[in-house]
């Protein structure tokens, strides 16, 4: 593992690896360490050009997939750009969801109501999008009722599986801005959360990791996976003995 991030597979051509949670993906104001690319520069050479083929919010973890040839990262984008690789997320999410599993199709746009402008939101002229899901168990803790998911976006929208989950009465945890109060997201940007609300959050970042990718190119097929940080499993798994009643597969 690179002290930088954990890597996954290198190969002439390709670079994937485990983005942490409460990394941003582009540079910032910062210094190298504090974005993806800045790492990834600092891993390859700072002369190198960054071809970041898929991308994660700040607080997704999970798995990048970094072209390291001009040729290599156009063939790649066109993969995710016709949709033809599929993507496995993890997401826990507030209260019990009764459904086995599911698809939603909301589309989604700008939440013009907002003041924050990243924000985006189901509205009826917005860009078509799907989303499924599985859940594999709800939970119990002393924080409230749970269920874990596994979920797979079919389009890729900005935000879309926070917005999704979270039209369906089920927001992740710790989601800032699509979780339980929305009002959060401006006091954590503002680095102005009191103790209290942190607690509310109940984990440091929200409870969303990219777990695997999936696809084919030049003539075989790729499969990467990324298992999640302590945090996220330990909150999953940490469970009264009283309380596994209310696990399902």
């Amino acid at each position: 593992m690179s002290n930088l991030f954990e890597v996954l597979h290198e190969d002439t051509n390709l670079l994937v690896l485990n983005k942490p949670a409460g990394l941003v993906c582009h540079p910032t104001k910062g210094d190298e360490y504090s974005s993806l690319a800045g790492r990834i520069r600092l891993y390859f050479g700072a002369d190198c050009t960054v071809h970041l083929i898929n991308r994660l919010d700040r607080e997704t973890s999970g798995v990048v997939v970094v072209g390291k040839t001009n040729e290599a990262a156009r063939e790649l984008r066109q993969l995710w750009e016709r949709r033809e690789v599929e993507k496995q997320y993890w997401a826990v999410v507030h209260g019990h969801v009764q459904q086995g599993e599911g698809a939603i199709e909301e589309p989604l746009g700008a939440d013009e109501s907002s003041e924050v402008a990243v924000k985006d939101c189901v509205r009826a002229d917005g860009h078509p999008s799907q989303t499924f899901f599985w859940t594999q168990w709800r939970f119990e803790r002393t924080e409230g009722q749970f269920t874990w998911l596994r979920v797979t976006p079919v389009t890729g929208r900005k935000h879309q599986i926070r917005i999704h989950l979270q039209h369906i009465g089920h927001p992740i945890v710790g989601d800032k801005l699509y979780g339980l109060d929305a009002s959060l997201y401006l006091k954590f940007a503002k680095d102005e959360l009191t103790d209290e609300e942190r607690k509310r959050l109940i984990l440091k970042n929200q409870a969303l990791h990219a777990h695997s990718v999936r696809f084919d190119w030049r003539d075989r097929g790729w499969e990467f996976t990324a298992e999640p940080a302590d945090e996220l499993v330990d909150f999953i798994e940490t469970v009264n003995e009283e309380e596994e009643e209310h696990y399902t597969d």
